[in-house]
């Protein structure tokens, strides 16, 4: 699939705030990866198919709330994410998916485009392992028309993550 023109001033695709973020952490290289597609890449789904990788290889970017905060969780794209889990991993009481306004106020960007760090506020981040077996994974760019490719062990050292097992098991 051909990319797009971007829509930021460098002509990359990434959210400005988000290709700020990298130019700060210091892999400003990373925005000239990024790739801008026409159709909306929000799922995890729909971002393996613009690609053209596996489906595990999409790196989504969870808010839930844990007692009421805010918490990120890094998902592989093909697997769910065990609430159960993540509230044994927080010692929290409740956890729950956060509301489009709870992602919004906190990340600063729109569910299917929220990038797995560069957030408007600091959240306690959960990066499950199973993002770690592949060498390059894919994750959203501050839109969701916009992915870019990262090692998944930068990609967590990034975001500030702790790695956990959080990924919903099948019987």
């Amino acid at each position: 699939m051909t990319t797009t023109a971007a829509t930021d001033a460098e002509g990359s695709g990434a959210h400005p705030r988000f290709a700020e973020a990298l130019r700060e952490l210091g892999i400003g290289h990373l925005v000239e990866q990024v790739r801008r597609f026409p159709d909306a890449t929000r799922t995890a789904t729909e971002a393996a198919a613009a690609v053209g990788c596996e489906l595990s290889q999409i790196c989504k970017s969870l808010i839930f709330a844990a007692d009421s905060v805010p918490v990120l969780v890094l998902m592989d794209g093909a697997s769910r994410v065990d609430l159960e889990l993540v509230r044994k991993e927080l010692g929290a009481d409740k956890v729950t998916r956060a509301k489009v306004d709870v992602v919004r106020e906190t990340t600063g960007y729109a569910i299917g485009g929220v990038p797995p760090f560069g957030h408007k506020t600091r959240t306690r981040v959960l990066a499950d392992r199973s993002l770690l077996e592949h060498d390059v994974v894919w994750a959203a760019a501050g839109t969701p028309y916009a992915v870019f490719p990262i090692a998944p062990e930068d990609l967590v050292a990034h975001a500030g993550g702790t790695l956990v097992d959080v990924r919903e098991r099948t019987a």
